[in-house]
Formats: C-alpha cells, structure tokens, sequence
C-alpha cells in the first residue's frame, strides 16, 4: 500500500492538538548532534560551531571507507557478477540473480543500496545547505565544505544514476511537517523521479559549482579527501555517458588531471601489493590514486572478507563461500592477451571448503582487495585516461593515432606489446581492443557492467557469454533493451507514489 498524502493528512487529523511533528533527517555518524544552537531568529541551528562543521565534514570523508557494503561491496557485486568477468561466488538469493540476470524489484541488495545512498545524500545536503550559517568561519572556508559537500554528492548521484537511470534528486532538506504547511513540504518527503537527463545534468551543475567555488587542491600525500581533482575525475566520466555525452569535455577534463600531475604508477602492482613482510599495504596515495579509502594496520577493512582470503589474518572469516568469483571467460581473455602481470594481481587460486564454481582444492578469487590493509580505490586515472581513448574513439572527429597510443601506454606498463596496424587502422576494431583493455585493466574495480552500457554492448557481450563460460548459472532472462537499467525497488515504489519502475521489470 502506498503511502500518500492523504495518509500524512490523516495523521495530522488524529494529532490536531500537536502543533508540529518533525521529520528531520538525523544522520548517524560521529557528530549526530545537527540541531544544537540556535541561530539570531530563534530558530535551531543544525551546526552550533566551527568544530561541529570540522566533525561532520571528517565523517562525510569517511563515508566511502566506514559504509563499505554500499559504497564498494555491492558495486563489484552488480559490476562484476552482472557482467561477463565474475560469477555470483555464492548460493545466497540476494546475489544469485545478479549472474542469472533474473533481478526484480524485492532485491535486498538494491533496497539497501538505494536507502543508503539517499541516507549519504542527506548528509551532503545538510553540509551544502547549513553550513554558510556558521558566522565562525571564514567565507574561504563555507565555499571550501560547501564545495566537498557538493562532490559527495555528485558521486552518490553518478552511482545511483548508473544504476536505476531515473532517480529522485534530493537536495534540500525537508521542513518540519504540521498542519498549516503539509502540502507544501509534501514533496520534499516524497521526491518526484528525476529524469536520467536531468539526473546528470544536476551532477554537471553541482561538481561546476564546486570547482569554481572551492573545492580544494589535491594533497598528493591524502587522496582520501574530496578535491578539485575528483571534480575533474568525475566529470570526465559524466560527459562520457549517453545522456549528457561530450567526448571533447571528457578529454579536457583528463588533461587537467594530468596538469595536475596525474600518472600511470610505474608498477602495476604498486596498486595492490603489501609490502615484503606483509604486514601493511606497500603504498597509499600513489600518483594514480584519485580517490580512495585508507585503512590503518589497527582499523582494516573488511570487505576483503567477502572475496577471498586476509593475507594479513590468513584463516579469518574463510569458511563461507566469497561474493564475485572470477570467470572462466575473464580468466581466458588475461591468458588470451598474454597478460600475466594483471592476471596475477586480479585473481588468485587457494584451496577452501567449497566448490561452486571450481574444485575445492583450485579455486579461484578475487584479488585485488587481498587484506585488511588494502585501501578501497574509488577512481584512479588509468580509468580516466582510457575514457580519452574512447573519446578519441567515438568522438565527432576521430582520431585513431591517438587513441591507440593511449592504450598502448596501458598495455605497456605490464609488458604487453603494441596493438597491429590491423587493429589500430580500423575505427571496430580498435574499439574492441579498446573494451578488452578497461576489462583487463579495471578488473574487480566495478567498472565492466557500466562500459558495457555505456557503449551499448550489453546484448552482444551478455547474450553469448552463457555458452562461452561452461562455469556460469543457466540464464533466467535474455539481455534486452530494458537490461540496461536495475529495477527500482519495490518497497520504495510502495512508499512514494510518484516513483515508476523502469521498465522491463
């Protein structure tokens, strides 16, 4: 049954002698104190001073590294085992239909994404839209949290966005709901769906605004933190996407990131590996890293749980089937392109005490989050500058000399020879080279469902892998038109009558 206003009308009826009822979203974090003070008109001040503005920014640059499940578990889960490089990995009904393609509205996985992600976004909101009240700081720095405020924002959008295509955007915060002004406020408790358009031209607007009004300079030493440069990252990869596409934006933005000293690290591997005793990762914020969670030898993560074994802790939590298994077809395209160097930093085979997939005794996992040490990377610019390849690819004037001597600066870092004349000549055929390369690259990092979308290879590459991939679940349903967005779920439908499902489910 759906929840609509005339229900809240009722409410309100029944409770004619209170005067208000609040509904203010209280985020949980570290400072959740948001209504103490009061500000000169009497009113509650969501930020009471400079230090409480400091905490609350320190949690939102936490998010991504304290709410794992959402911000990096489920995107590998739907990037990965909905794609063509991974398996579901176990037998649970939550992450099954992902490998089967058979996903609908009761989903749980989608559920807790969609609740959380709009919990973030309400986070961001009370940073961006509160804290010019705060008279203790300077204007410098309500345009600096406002601006990291706004990109925090803009990449729970992107996210979400990716996901369901038409979305509410939420950016204000709701007022309190009473009797005099429920029509009014109605829809902030209860947003329209925003068309995808719209939904990318408000990550545009917003990350724009943050660059222009703020946002900071990268600090080489802490790519934790929300900067100018994820800005860039950000946008390159938005300009890149059907609704909004503008492939020369896509490599301007690049560019900056190179300006601002952004490289390829020399090392693959730099990415991954613990140092020689194993007893921490070997390097954080490398040239490469964008924007990443950190985790210390005291506070890891725990993520590396659900996909394989803690080489820092070498029998814990290994007893229970792992998310996101590596596929036989993954594993023959790195073997394909003679690729070891990525291959042995993106899969790994141990002996455990189940056989979904593989034998018991050889049985493969993914690697690239190994330990509890390993920091969660969220963009970095081997992503980015492969988008530039597929600007020079598919942009309005295509230049094939340049993007195959983007790739093949990929291709050499882990000792891979030159793309052929016979590939590099032909504007298909580079273009498939140009998939297998972020494939290989970008393996387990959440980006091969989406590339797939994003160039319309979703039918092509999903419909034929069933019989290719002798390891994979039977498919439930053929790869369509309307496979290219996840179904909304359904409880939210159930609870806002002006959310439609997509289509198809």
């Amino acid at each position: 049954m759906k929840i609509n206003k005339y229900i809240i009308g009722g409410l309100f009826a029944a409770f004619a002698s209170a005067s208000s009822c609040s509904l203010q979203y209280d985020p949980v974090d570290t400072y959740s104190d948001v209504t103490e003070g009061v500000k000169e008109d009497g009113k509650e001040a969501v930020f009471k001073d400079k230090a409480a503005v400091e905490s609350y920014v320190t949690g939102m640059n936490n998010k991504y590294r304290d709410r794992q499940e959402h911000w990096y578990l489920d995107v590998l889960l739907i990037a990965e085992a909905h794609s063509d490089n991974a398996y579901a990995g176990t037998t649970g009904a939550e992450v099954v239909p992902y490998e089967r393609n058979s996903i609908d509205g009761s989903n749980s996985v989608l559920a807790r994404d969609w609740t959380r992600f709009l919990e973030d976004v309400a986070y961001a909101n009370q940073l961006i839209n509160f804290v010019g009240d705060v008279n203790e700081l300077t204007a410098a720095e309500k345009a600096s949290y406002r601006a990291q405020g706004l990109i925090f924002r803009s990449m729970i959008f992107f996210d979400m966005v990716r996901m369901w295509g038409a979305i509410p955007l939420v950016t204000t915060i709701a007022e309190d709901i009473t009797a005099d002004n429920i029509e009014e406020v109605y829809g902030a408790y209860f947003p329209d769906q925003a068309t995808e358009e719209e939904a990318y031209r408000q990550i545009e607007k917003d990350l724009l605004d943050a660059i222009q009004n703020g946002a900071p300079a990268t600090n080489p030493a802490d790519k934790r933190l929300l900067s100018r440069d994820v800005a860039y990252a950000l946008l390159a990869k938005v300009y890149a996407e059907k609704p909004i596409r503008d492939y020369a934006k896509v490599i301007e933005y690049c560019d900056k990131l190179a300006a601002d000293g952004y490289g390829l690290c020399d090392n693959y591997g730099d990415l991954f590996d613990l140092n020689a005793d194993g007893t921490d990762l070997a390097q954080r914020n490398t040239k490469e890293s964008i924007y990443e969670a950190q985790f210390s030898t005291a506070n890891g993560n725990w993520c590396t749980w659900m996909f394989g074994r803690d080489l820092g802790d070498w029998n814990s939590n290994f007893t229970w089937a792992k998310w996101v298994t590596p596929s036989r077809d993954l594993i023959k395209a790195f073997e394909k392109a003679g690729d070891k160097v990525r291959y042995e930093e993106s899969v790994v085979w141990y002996d455990c005490q189940w056989s979904n997939y593989y034998p018991s005794d050889n049985y493969a996992f993914m690697y690239k989050c190994r330990s509890k040490y390993n920091s969660l990377i969220k963009m970095r610019y081997a992503d980015i500058l492969l988008l530039k390849a597929e600007a020079k690819i598919m942009g309005d004037n295509p230049d094939l000399a340049g993007a195959a001597s983007i790739i093949n600066q990929v291709r050499n870092r882990v000792g891979l020879d030159p793309l052929p004349a016979s590939v590099t000549g032909s504007k298909e055929a580079l273009l498939e080279a140009y998939l297998n390369e972020r494939r290989l690259e970008l393996a387990f990092e959440g980006q091969r469902w989406y590339d797939l979308v994003r160039l319309d290879k979703v039918e092509e590459v999903m419909n034929s892998v069933f019989s290719k991939d002798e390891g994979r679940l039977p498919q439930v349903y053929p790869y369509n038109q309307y496979s290219y967005r996840l179904p909304i779920p359904q409880s939210e439908i159930d609870a806002n009558d002006k959310l439609d499902q997509n289509d198809g489910y």
